[in-house]
């Protein structure tokens, strides 16, 4: 039961005194009313630009009606922890490597989800602790949640371009987790227009133009979709276009001049495991499913599976230089039992052949 005598200033000021102790870098308290967008949500699902991602659509408006989702809901408490991990190998350099995998920097390290989850938890536990017992649900990407809009008007940034979340003292490194509660404490100022400005470099350097608008992704033809969320066949035309991003993609937080003023997070948690920052596509694609496992384990990385995990190293290596070894490994598994493997290491394959081809003809014709 609710202590009605509660100082709520102060207990909104108290939460976030906690909340610094537990290594968040911002956090912000909003209400949870989100009619403006919701109608972008609702437009963005009949466009279908949700692809293979149903559950977008069967959760309805619970993701952007927080009471629904969890009745008695009036505030959410979205919090920030920022995770860019300033030790791992520059991602330009690893990008410009044609032999090496590129990694989205948010998965290098554990995942985000537990690191989250136990901090969100021991926040509420300590809020408890103060005020008595009072309704509490914590999230991160674990429920339908509109988690960008929510902490846009708890102050933690504006939605860029890219459709991620900017804080001018921060860039867009950063995770988000909520709690939703009874507490209704006070809100804090949001950010009410975007400070993107003219800048369009996010739109210009995405590789599969799936930002198809200022605000607007079509995530059938992200490269962080088609990497970690799809599970079938990548589109013909979209493989030459995802060079050697085998999980994941960054390009668009990359060219955002806001993060120049991103920090990278002192946590041990987000610096990279298994050298997985740099690693060569060959090294990646000759663990066998025992070692895959082993070294993702407490990682993102983990959920994609290993078929799709080589699916996207054979796509990276069909990208990439055509050397005995790369050869190699990719004739190795082109009896693999998977038909999605075998399908995406034959156009790998193909590829070097059609270079081969192109290479002789040009040679033979000066």
């Amino acid at each position: 039961m609710l202590i009605r005598s509660l100082d709520y200033r102060q207990l909104a000021l108290d939460i976030k005194a906690w909340a610094a102790e537990l290594g968040f870098t911002q956090i912000g308290i909003a209400a949870p009313e989100l009619g403006a967008d919701e109608e972008h949500l609702l437009a963005w699902l009949r466009h279908g630009r949700h692809g293979a991602m149903d559950y977008m659509k069967r959760h309805g408006t619970r993701r952007s009606r927080p009471a629904e989702l969890v009745p008695g809901t009036v505030r959410v408490i979205s919090a920030r922890l920022d995770y860019f991990p300033g030790d791992a190998a520059p991602a330009d350099a690893v990008l410009a490597d044609p032999d090496r995998g590129y990694v989205s920097r948010y998965a290098l390290g554990r995942d985000y989800h537990k690191v989250l989850r136990g901090r969100l938890a021991r926040l509420v536990r300590r809020i408890e602790s103060a005020c008595g017992p009072f309704a509490a649900r914590a999230f991160t990407d674990s429920a339908p949640v509109l988690e960008k809009a929510l902490a846009r008007n708890a102050g933690l940034g504006w939605i860029g371009k890219h459709t991620n979340l900017i804080h001018p003292q921060g860039g867009s490194w950063f995770f988000l987790g909520e709690i939703y509660t009874d507490l209704p404490l006070p809100v804090d100022d949001g950010f009410t227009r975007s400070h993107c400005g003219t800048c369009a470099a996010c739109i210009n350097i995405c590789p599969t133009r799936a930002i198809v608008a200022p605000y607007e992704l079509d995530a059938r033809r992200c490269i962080s979709y088609l990497t970690i969320e799809w599970r079938g066949s990548i589109p013909e035309e979209l493989r030459p276009l995802v060079g050697n991003r085998i999980f994941g993609c960054d390009d668009c937080q990359l060219v955002c001049p806001w993060n120049r003023f991103a920090r990278t997070n002192p946590l041990p948690d987000f610096e990279p495991r298994h050298g997985l920052d740099c690693a060569t596509l060959v090294d990646l694609f000759n663990w066998t499913e025992d070692e895959f496992l082993a070294r993702t384990e407490g990682s993102p990385i983990r959920r994609i599976g290993y078929e799709c995990w080589l699916r996207n190293i054979a796509v990276a290596l069909g990208n990439g230089s055509r050397s005995e070894s790369a050869t190699a490994a990719l004739r190795s598994r082109a009896e693999h039992p998977s038909e999605l493997v075998r399908e995406h290491v034959r156009w790998a394959l193909s590829r070097f052949e059609v270079r081969t081809t192109s290479a002789v003809t040009v040679k033979s014709s000066k």
